[in-house]
């Protein structure tokens, strides 16, 4: 049984990598298309429509994640009329969410051009209609997640990640399409509103063919259900309000404070989102692995999963995270090309520092999320959101994007010590201690890192052949440091014997 969940485990972590890289596929090779065809202040418009129209997504209130959680859990007892009652109640208040987001998206339209007095009025215009187009179809698309939930549930992540990661590259393609056709933004919106409406149909198709089984009633709805879900996601929706204050606002405001910036603003959190979303995608496939060892109340495994993902989760932070910092202007030079790389080097430097320190909790989270007790940790994720926005704001009023920026480097680290010293030591059925947390999970990953950070450091401004030959050794000493101390000892046991099976 452990062999097929470990599989299992692998398997939707392929899935939800294959995903993650389609995503991030298409978020690393559209911008030099649209940068180089679009001027600064329309692609920075563009960018603006996309965070404003993303801002609907948090009215899901994590009920997916309910989903996904609660058909696991059902599964592994065998209780379909509970899955089927979550299920109904869920597409009830997601078609209401649906609807509060599409008047949502028309109120942000209005007052768009009094909120964003920077904007050119010549771009004005086409923002509000292309935000309405992008927006409305993302608010259709909420009641469409609960096909998603059902699929991640029932640990069958390849399913909604060959629909997720379709949809973005055909996405990306008739973005480039149209923008090389002349069109305006109004066009962009409405050949991303159409995709998006597309890959709904194609989630209920797959529902219809891949679980029949699970089924929707008007009469399964019920109050005692809501309250049930209610229970599950208030603190995922207060964590969803505080990723709104972090992640969500950025851009909106470099577009208030300082809106010629807000191109290379964003471009910087491209690579940023690609940062986080390999993380999202290995390690949230643990919720569903997580709630069947809750149901078997095997609380130190839990516990053990969940620091070794931390440890692994950092040499992944470290191995992506640490040529951003210290390559930054010479990743963008190429990537974008030459004034992007002048103006968004430091905001992408200061931007990879401040996801580093948050998305190093996240395997944490994702294990507080799997077992339900996401109800116990609220403080400090509204703490962070709270912290980032108003650092955010103080610091961009007087330094612009570099000090929206800043503002997130502040929260990360306000959401980090407030892990340590509330949350953690309020963690139950998670057995686990904090010193073995840091030294196993964070420790072991920064030690191992030290030679390469010391070895990278002159390439922030030359790149002479010494440089080269430091390098080398510094990952020598790093694959010595991984192998002895970076790995514990069962999983070097593991590595030997996985080789020793290897045909010769």
């Amino acid at each position: 049984m452990q062999r097929e969940s470990a599989s299992t485990l692998a398997k939707n972590s392929i899935a939800n990598v294959a995903r993650g890289s389609a995503i991030a596929l298409t978020a690393i090779v559209l911008p030099p298309f649209l940068t180089r065809m679009m001027a600064p202040s329309a692609y920075g418009a563009w960018l603006l429509v996309i965070q404003l129209s993303a801002v609907v997504g948090y009215l899901d209130f994590g009920i997916q994640t309910a989903i996904g959680r609660f058909v696991a859990h059902a599964a592994e007892r065998r209780d379909a009329a509970h899955r089927d009652r979550i299920l109904s109640t869920s597409l009830a208040a997601l078609t209401g969410a649906g609807l509060i987001g599409i008047m949502c998206t028309a109120g942000l339209a209005a007052v768009l051009p009094y909120a964003f007095h920077q904007v050119p009025p010549a771009l004005a215009s086409q923002i509000r209609l292309a935000l309405v187009l992008v927006g409305s179809s993302l608010a259709m698309g909420l009641p469409c997640s609960v096909f998603n939930g059902i699929f991640i549930g029932l640990q069958r992540y390849e399913i909604p990640a060959g629909i997720i990661a379709g949809t973005r590259i055909v996405s990306a393609v008739a973005l480039v399409l149209v923008v090389r056709a002349g069109g305006s933004l109004q066009a962009m919106g409405l050949s991303t509103a159409l995709i998006n409406l597309a890959s709904y149909a194609m989630q209920y198709i797959a529902y219809l063919h891949f679980a029949p089984r699970a089924q929707f009633s008007i009469a399964l709805i019920s109050r005692a259900t809501g309250r049930e879900l209610f229970s599950y996601c208030f603190s995922l929706s207060v964590w969803s309000f505080a990723m709104l204050l972090v992640s969500g606002l950025d851009v909106s405001l470099v577009g208030y404070f300082e809106f010629r910036k807000v191109a290379y603003y964003a471009v910087a959190s491209t690579l940023i989102t690609f940062l986080a979303g390999l993380q999202n995608a290995i390690f949230h496939v643990m919720i569903p692995a997580t709630a069947v060892l809750q149901a078997r109340a095997e609380f130190g495994q839990l516990g053990t999963r969940m620091i070794s993902a931390t440890r692994y989760g950092m040499f992944i932070l470290l191995l992506t995270g640490l040529p951003l910092i210290f390559a930054a202007r010479g990743i963008l030079y190429i990537w974008v090309g030459p004034g992007y790389a002048a103006e968004g080097a430091r905001i992408l430097q200061i931007l990879t520092v401040a996801n580093m320190i948050r998305l190093s909790a996240l395997p944490y989270a994702v294990t507080l999320i799997g077992t339900g007790q996401q109800r116990l940790v609220i403080l400090t994720p509204l703490l962070e959101g709270i912290s980032n926005l108003l650092a955010s704001v103080i610091a961009g009023y007087f330094l612009g994007a570099i000090g929206v920026a800043i503002g997130t480097v502040v929260g990360g680290t306000v959401g980090l010590l407030g892990n340590f010293l509330h949350n953690m030591p309020r963690t139950r059925e998670v057995e686990f201690r904090l010193a073995d947390y840091l030294r196993d999970g964070l420790l072991r990953p920064g030690v191992c890192a030290l030679p390469l950070i010391v070895a990278l450091w002159p390439w922030r401004s030359s790149f002479d052949s010494r440089n080269y030959i430091l390098l080398a050794i510094a990952a020598a000493i790093t694959a010595f440091l991984l192998w002895n101390w970076g790995l514990i000892r069962s999983e070097r046991e593991r590595v030997r014997l996985w080789r020793c099976s290897l045909p010769l």
